[in-house]
């Protein structure tokens, strides 16, 4: 019996409320707005200071909760989660918020990163009798609390996070206390919002906007907070001062352009970056075409730097669901053209710029350049707002292993051939890093550079996966001999 995935990479967003008697409303909106962050699952947890009521499912924040749901979920603090995971962990036993009950009362958690130790303190924590519920290393954080007092002294929070390492932003529940946690680097975003009387956390400031809440400012890089009826109060002797390492890809793809990162308007930096790219690929066309929704901002800032007229030529499908449908190459078709609709008038006997943010494992974009060539575009140029992806991400965004990245196994020549494209330009690093006006040292640019803020080993926990796969096995032939012993008597 083959031992599961110990921690699935996932990005999420989380959010958390204290002190409104609309908690679960609230949270349910708060969710909405940081939905593109995980359409797998959503789920809301809260307090009336005594008990907790929880509501999880699979799919989208409208089609999880009705208002008959959202009733039922009394009380005056919250904490949502919705979730996107790797393939084979989209279950719902995976779903977060997760809560246990335990010697300190009830805890509910919701995380947005991944552990990059989570293997080992997986197996750790197996070794000393900790049964697991779920396959996220999120789970992992809530044992560690458990776990019984070490030196006569009880386990904490404090305890935890001094154990684990890589990415996190984390929303905590307990009966009288809503806590928001962040990474010593800050690799995920996190903010405090005020509405009126109440304290809120989220991944995002759109879903402060969406509820009428106001940026007070964002949870710092190795930092807690802690609300409670008393107010707010902070902790920063978790860890070591560190470098910081946002991950610069919030910026250039995965938060909402309406959102507030660290400061720095995620709009104003797609454009820029767009600008950037002008600057460093100019090309001689006659209009420049986003790919929606992410690549509209670059392509913005491409067209204002160059002067060549913008035209939305891609319409993009809002309502496009998941395919149940097995993945030949004619349904692989109709999924990109389901998706994307091309106003052929727009781009016939142009040629034409197409910006989009980045390019993975490069199918994709192949097909946008061969459906714009046969709406009759006259030249297709290729314009990258982020440069190439050449490692893959280790603390929490699904970037494949290397030998699945477009290009880290090809040159740009090569890509360009690939892609049927006339020419091809990528965003350079340090265009990257200063359209987004911070020091370079405050990113992690790993996907990009391999430098990874957090160390990481692939072969040790292929190691301690093999443990635990063949440990499981081990069980597995002795469970199978008991039961033939038993029959037999």
């Amino acid at each position: 019996m083959a031992a599961q995935p110990t921690h699935p990479k996932h990005y999420c967003g989380v959010f958390g409320i204290f002190g409104s008697s609309n908690a679960a409303e609230l949270t349910y909106y708060g969710l909405y707005a940081l939905q593109h962050r995980g359409q797998e699952s959503a789920g809301i947890v809260t307090s009336d200071g005594r008990q907790f009521r929880r509501h999880i499912g699979m799919g989208l924040v409208p089609n999880v909760f009705t208002g008959q749901v959202l009733h039922d979920l009394v009380g005056h603090i919250a904490v949502g989660h919705t979730r996107y995971s790797t393939t084979g962990s989209s279950v719902l036993q995976n779903a977060q918020p997760l809560v246990v009950n335990c010697a300190r009362g009830q805890i509910a958690i919701g995380h947005n990163g991944n552990l990059t130790n989570a293997a080992e303190l997986r197996e750790e924590l197996e070794e000393k009798g900790s049964i697991f519920q779920t396959t996220v290393d999120s789970e992992i954080i809530l044992h560690l609390m458990a776990q019984p007092p070490a030196n006569g002294e009880p386990n904490s929070l404090l305890t935890a996070l001094r154990r684990i390492e890589g990415a996190y932003s984390l929303v905590i529940m307990t009966n009288e206390e809503l806590i928001g946690v962040r990474d010593p680097f800050g690799f995920r975003p996190l903010s405090i919002g005020r509405l009126n009387d109440s304290w809120v956390l989220a991944s995002e400031t759109c879903a402060f906007d969406l509820i009428g809440a106001k940026l007070e400012r964002d949870v710092e890089p190795g930092e807690i907070v802690i609300i409670n009826k008393e107010g707010i109060r902070s902790i920063k002797a978790f860890a070591e001062p560190r470098r910081r390492a946002i991950c610069i890809f919030e910026y250039v793809y995965f938060a909402r352009p309406d959102s507030t990162i660290d400061g720095r308007s995620v709009y104003g930096a797609r454009v820029e970056m767009g600008r950037q790219l002008a600057r460093e690929n100019p090309v001689e066309a006659d209009i420049v075409v986003p790919v929606p929704d992410s690549g509209n901002y670059a392509a913005l800032g491409y067209s204002l730097e160059s002067g060549i007229p913008y035209e939305m030529a891609f319409v993009r499908n809002h309502y496009v669901g998941r395919s149940f449908l097995q993945p030949t190459q004619l349904i692989r078709d109709f999924n990109v053209r389901v998706k994307l609709n091309l106003i052929a008038e727009l781009v016939r006997g142009k040629r034409v710029v197409i910006v989009d943010d980045s390019i993975v494992r490069g199918t994709t974009s192949q097909s946008r350049v061969v459906s714009l060539k046969r709406a009759g575009a006259k030249e297709v140029h290729v314009r990258v707002s982020c440069p190439p992806h050449l490692n893959p991400c280790v603390y929490g965004i699904d970037f494949p292993e290397r030998n699945k990245l477009m290009a880290a196994n090809n040159s740009i020549d090569e890509i360009r051939r690939y892609l049927n494209a006339d020419s091809l330009g990528y965003l350079s690093l340090d265009g990257m890093v200063n359209a987004v006006g911070s020091p370079k040292d405050s990113f992690c640019l790993a996907c990009y550079d391999g430098n990874y803020p957090v160390p990481y080993s692939p072969s040790l926990e292929k190691h301690v996966m093999e443990r635990r796969a063949a440990r499981s096995e081990s069980f597995s032939k002795t469970f199978e001999k008991q039961d033939r012993q038993q029959s037999l008597l």
